[in-house]
């Protein structure tokens, strides 16, 4: 059994993960300790609200040193959603805020001329990346659950492993060595949402 460390920065409800994760096997530490954080084997990190509220969670508990340095040492990190935006150089919600800095990139608003309606809330389209690991066994144009008003712009292409077409196509998932993210939930995406879980539980 995989045991997994939920990190809790305090802006949200995490028992819909929690529950995704025990339902594949996974033995779930769900804390803000940073002392338990750092013995982590495999970390999540779910985000639900403002992007500065979300960092400002982190940072008053003194995670945000100890994700990167869990990072650093080659520990597999799963961002969802707002956990997704906060692996990047600075968000843009309510005035600019710091993110991790873990990738290169920043997160944006959908800009109000679309011809779709924000925020993205719903069942969307997975066009994916040809041997990304967080998608084995996921077919090709598997749809999966969003609710989020920003999205993210990575620098490095290399990074996309998938992307979604709302009004704009753009980045809703990524990896760079022990780094993932999602900006959708596969908490709330059946059995596709599942299968990404348990993909990134076997990344060691």
């Amino acid at each position: 059994m995989n045991d997994v460390v939920l990190i809790d920065a305090g802006t949200g409800n995490l028992r819909s993960v929690q529950k995704a994760l025990e339902s594949i096997g996974a033995n779930v530490l769900r804390t803000d300790d940073p002392d338990k954080v750092l013995s982590a084997k495999q970390v999540v990190l779910p985000g639900v609200g403002a992007f500065g509220d979300f960092m400002s969670g982190l940072r008053a508990r003194g995670l945000e040193p100890v994700i990167k340095g869990v990072v650093a040492r080659g520990v597999p990190l799963l961002g969802i959603c707002v956990g997704m935006q906060a692996l990047f150089d600075f968000g843009e919600e309510m005035g600019e805020h710091a993110g991790l800095g873990l990738l290169p990139g920043r997160v944006l608003r959908f800009a109000e001329n679309l011809s779709v309606k924000i925020p993205h809330t719903g069942w969307n389209q997975l066009e994916v990346k040809m041997g990304a690991l967080l998608f084995n066994q996921v077919g090709a144009g598997a749809y999966v659950y969003f609710n989020h008003s920003f999205y993210c712009q990575p620098w490095n292409s290399s990074d996309v492993i998938a992307e979604t077409d709302y009004g704009l196509r753009y980045a809703c998932a990524v990896q760079r060595d022990n780094i993932f993210g999602v900006q959708f939930h596969p908490e709330k995406s059946q059995t596709v949402g599942l299968q990404i879980l348990k993909n990134f539980l076997e990344a060691t």
